[in-house]
């Protein structure tokens, strides 16, 4: 099967590219349903499960059914900004309730009925589900995720400008090619000709869209194709822990090494095991770490895990 978007010289002037942290949530609850079926975000999946138990997202788990035919396009509208933060985009999610009903024709379970029965206080419920999952699952790796991301659209920007729009949407995925003026996108579940209506296209990189692509052409939102980023077989391996040599001499050994860690949102006991010190020395340095602005710590029931922010990656590169 097969979407067929039918491009004009208006759609062409008006494609762009952003980042969605919303849609990175929607993605990855399939990988948490079926990590069986995603290998390569399996090491996410695994670290993320246990901390899960904490965080009550019944709403959000049976909106995204797995395998996935089709999600509701009120749950992940477009981002209107190129990097919208999670909240932003949130605000927008709770104006949706006009749309729950005509899309939300199957309420099997209870929290899908109470969303269908009152849309607007299920809405105010699922924002407030993401963001508890969110801080769960997905902001302790977002620094990570994000320069992933935001290194792709350079990519293609530079690709648009060597190549042209063209070559830069046929690079997308292997099954994406054109025919005369029309972009031809695989698809499992959904075909037909989709004009864009004027609006162009909006193209977002998605880490947890992997590994297929997802379209969305439903009006009144700018049509839109979430795809793999390039890169992702690498973005949960075990990188090297020796910190540079030059970091070392600014920051001091032990709290550059504990950086050099936290290639994965660690607590502090499991960088004391690492590193050879004390729990209370660990996290005397990670404080130190965090007031510099170089590691955040984020509370998820039990867990507290620090992770790297994006001045970190920075330095460590």
């Amino acid at each position: 099967m097969a979407r067929e978007l039918i491009f004009t010289a208006e759609d062409v002037a008006n494609t762009r590219f952003a980042l969605s942290p919303l849609w990175e949530v929607i993605a990855s609850v399939r990988v948490v349903k079926n990590p069986a079926g995603h290998p390569l975000l399996r090491p996410w999946a695994d670290q993320v499960a246990r901390r899960l138990r904490d965080v009550d997202w019944r709403l959000l788990h049976d909106l995204i059914p797995v395998p996935t035919r089709a999600i509701p396009a009120f749950v992940c509208p477009p981002p209107s900004t190129p990097v919208p933060d999670l909240d932003v985009e949130l605000v927008t999610l709770r104006a949706q309730a006009a749309h729950v009903r005509e899309e939300l024709d199957d309420p099997h379970t209870k929290p899908l009925r109470a969303l269908y029965d009152d849309p607007e206080a299920g809405l105010d419920r699922l924002a407030g589900e993401i963001s508890a999952y969110w801080a769960a699952a997905i902001d302790p790796y977002w620094p990570r995720i994000r320069s992933l991301l935001e290194g792709d659209v350079l990519y293609r920007a530079r690709q648009l400008a060597e190549h042209g729009l063209r070559h830069t949407l046929a690079e997308l995925d292997p099954g994406v090619r054109w025919a005369g003026e029309t972009l031809i996108l695989p698809s499992r579940y959904a075909s037909g000709v989709r004009p864009l209506r004027g609006l162009g296209l909006l193209l977002v990189p998605s880490v947890f869209t992997w590994p297929c692509i997802f379209s969305g052409t439903a009006p009144p939102w700018q049509p839109t194709v979430r795809y793999p980023p390039r890169g992702l077989a690498t973005l949960w391996e075990r990188r090297e822990s020796e910190p540079p040599e030059a970091l070392a001499a600014v920051l001091g050994r032990t709290r550059a090494r504990l950086l050099a860690e936290l290639d994965q949102p660690a607590s502090t006991r499991d960088l004391a095991l690492r590193t050879g010190l004390t729990e209370p020395g660990a996290n005397r340095h990670l404080t130190a770490l965090r007031r510099a602005g170089l590691c955040s710590a984020h509370r998820t029931g039990r867990y507290v895990l620090y992770a790297r922010t994006a001045v970190a990656e920075a330095l460590l590169r």
